[in-house]
């Protein structure tokens, strides 16, 4: 330790002025990796140890130290609240000196802040993609509940925001439970990237202590080991991949959001949400908000909005570490957080819905959604395709000028425009068979919702045995 007080203070004969120091310090933000520090601190103790740098008194004293560091700031707040520290390493190190002297000063042998940082962020952020996969379970978990509770809700389908098909509420809930599964994978994956241990690169250029990376990455359970030293301190590709998955997460919440919010709109009345995850107007008595899901929304932008901010800040830097790069942590810290956030609170929002089951089937058995239906009829009376779609597009545009809805349209009518049209065309153009008759593979049936609604709660189910 420098008569400066810092790490890095012995070259320099000045000190460093108060607005710049307080500009450089990092410590408000960075005191989250305190524990991965200190786990990532023991295991590079050992490393010492193995290559001879230490004694097996000094490493057990460097450990106990460290230890009870941990111990004292998860159990008294303030331990950490005061201090001059410019970032949550120096903290550490000035602590352990406190607690076992000059000992504490061979710790930092064979690594640089640099490695440093890049493993203590990567440790946390193992973590972090841990229970973010677990709150997109829970959130999973309340959309399987919430087609379960209106199993045979019937909803009009929509593209380019008008309605065209007939769905069941259930197989809308299950398209958000595949965007959140590709969530998951895309986590699994970039996890495979973040599980690199850069410990032992140093600065720059590696260590010339013989010490065992590979033995050091097994106690942190890291997968493998940075191969190149430059590459390992200067890389924050597995920061902006993280931000990157969260922000395609947050795509779906907002998708999610957005259609609840239309759907619990006056205008289309299909879904109530309690008063738990509503707000009033202090203006005017009769609104009930769809706060929850509003804040959800907007809060998508701010995700994205690191997540570029990420690739801005790597896009025009030289090897290796530059100070830029402490803005990698305020980034991808505040995205982790607003994340799960948000995938608490749809949690919440989820089990606080209610579908209104009358007003949703009725609007889906107005507006024509069954004209597909009418089409694929008569493809199946030996009629082309191009050809059944251009008689009912003249059909249904008959039933507009007489303001009907297809299966209003009389017979007769019907069979002037197309005579290969039979009095069974009913039981076609009826809502239950146009729901039963898309039975195919990932299609909107009663069995096929069935079995994606029981295969979902599977892999749940799956998920918490693991």
């Amino acid at each position: 330790m420098s008569k400066s007080g810092q790490l890095w203070g012995g070259r320099f004969t000045e000190k460093a002025d108060e607005t710049f120091a307080a500009f450089n310090r990092s410590f408000d933000f960075d005191k989250r990796l305190l524990y991965a520090d200190v786990s990532a601190s023991i295991a590079h103790a050992n490393g010492l140890r193995g290559a001879d740098v230490l004694t097996g008194e000094e490493t057990d004293a460097i450990t106990g130290g460290l230890k009870t560091i941990a111990e004292l700031a998860a159990n008294d707040p303030a331990y950490s609240a005061s201090t001059d520290a410019e970032d949550v390493h120096e903290f550490i190190e000035t602590r352990l000196v406190e607690l076992i002297g000059d000992t504490a000063k061979k710790l930092h042998a064979g690594r640089s802040r640099n490695d440093q940082v890049a493993t203590a962020f990567r440790l946390w952020m193992r973590d972090e993609i841990a229970a973010i996969k677990n709150l997109i379970r829970d959130a999973q978990r309340g959309l399987v509940a919430a087609a379960e509770r209106h199993r045979e809700a019937v909803m009009p389908g929509y593209t380019h925001l008008q309605r065209a098909q007939p769905i069941l509420w259930a197989h809308c809930c299950l398209a958000y439970f595949e965007m959140f599964e590709r969530d998951i994978a895309r986590f699994d994956d970039a996890l495979k990237r973040v599980n690199v241990m850069p410990l032992g690169s140093a600065a720059l250029a590696g260590t010339s202590f013989a010490i065992d990376r590979e033995a050091v990455a097994k106690e942190l359970g890291f997968e493998r080991v940075s191969a190149n030293s430059l590459d390992a301190v200067s890389d924050r590709d597995f920061a902006i991949e993280f931000a990157g998955a969260c922000s395609l997460v947050m795509v779906h919440l907002s998708r999610l959001a957005e259609d609840l919010i239309l759907y619990c709109s006056a205008e289309f009345g299909f879904v109530t949400l309690s008063d738990a995850v509503s707000t009033g107007s202090s203006l005017m008595p009769q609104k009930k908000n769809p706060d929850a899901l509003e804040l959800i929304r907007g809060k998508s932008g701010r995700v994205f909005g690191h997540h570029a901010a990420l690739l801005a800040t790597m896009k025009g830097l030289p090897l290796a570490y530059n100070k830029d790069m402490q803005e990698d942590k305020e980034a991808v810290f505040d995205t982790a957080d607003t994340l799960q956030a948000c995938l608490r609170v749809a949690k919440i929002v989820l089990d606080n819905l209610t579908v209104n089951e009358d007003k949703a089937r009725a609007a889906a058995t107005h507006g024509y959604l069954n004209a597909t239906e009418l089409a694929d009829y008569l493809v199946k009376k030996g009629i082309p395709f191009r050809t059944a779609h251009d008689v009912t597009g003249k059909i249904v545009l008959r039933a507009i000028e007489s303001k009907r809805e297809l299966h209003e349209m009389p017979i007769e009518e019907m069979k002037a425009i197309c005579g290969e049209i039979e009095p069974d065309v009913f039981k076609a153009l009826g809502l239950e068979n146009t729901i039963a008759s898309k039975s195919q593979i990932g299609g909107t049936s009663q069995a096929r919702v069935a079995d994606a609604l029981r295969a979902a709660t599977s892999l749940v189910a799956e998920s918490d045995k693991q």
